[in-house]
């Protein structure tokens, strides 16, 4: 078996029984965008907060797996490859918007501190612009694990890092998030 390299999937071995990862190398593109783009979109609107900006971010991260099927195909998961491109153009997308918005606030000679923003309505939009108000890494690590219901180490494997940095992004986020939305914590489970 191949080892895998950073930023790649592990590769099928071809001497052995064949595995879920020769299986996904067979898998039609549109039958994975089918089964994925639900969820792909609902992550990348809990990352960017806009309806809007959560498909063209999601269609961003299938047009690079499209391109490139036949090797992202082949990866055990295709499916961590597409969220974890989702998760940087999150970022990515929020400092552009960041940077316009100091421009134009710079340009129009408008003072920040005289601006008020409407409050969200609803819990759901409260709790999830907390959330895009952590770094950026926790708020990934809170989106991926709650929204997306996955295990460390899947969130590990999307984000690059260690399970057990995954483990500390999600502790820091929960305290940041309990802290700004008023609840308790009874302990880290």
């Amino acid at each position: 078996m191949t080892v895998r390299s950073r930023n790649r999937g592990t590769k099928p071995d071809e001497a052995t029984a064949p595995s879920m990862a020769v299986v996904r190398a067979r898998e039609p593109f549109e039958r994975f965008y089918e089964r994925e783009f639900r969820s792909v979109v609902g992550l990348a609107y809990a990352l960017s907060g806009s309806r809007s900006a959560s498909e063209d971010l999601a269609q961003e991260a299938f047009i690079a797996a499209h391109r490139n099927w036949d090797r992202i195909g082949a990866y055990d998961k295709p499916e961590a490859w597409v969220r974890r491109v989702v998760a940087n153009l999150s970022v990515s997308r929020f400092r552009r918007r960041m940077s316009e918005t100091k421009a134009l606030t710079r340009l129009a000679g408008f003072n920040r501190n005289q601006a008020v923003l409407p409050e969200l309505p609803g819990e759901a939009d409260a709790f999830w612009g907390s959330v895009r108000k952590l770094p950026k890494r926790q708020a990934q690590a809170i989106a991926l694990h709650y929204l997306e219901d996955l295990s460390v180490a899947d969130i590990a494997e999307i984000l690059e890092c260690a399970p057990n940095t995954v483990k500390v992004h999600l502790h820091k986020g929960r305290q940041q998030l309990a802290e700004r939305l008023g609840a308790h914590l009874g302990g880290d489970r």
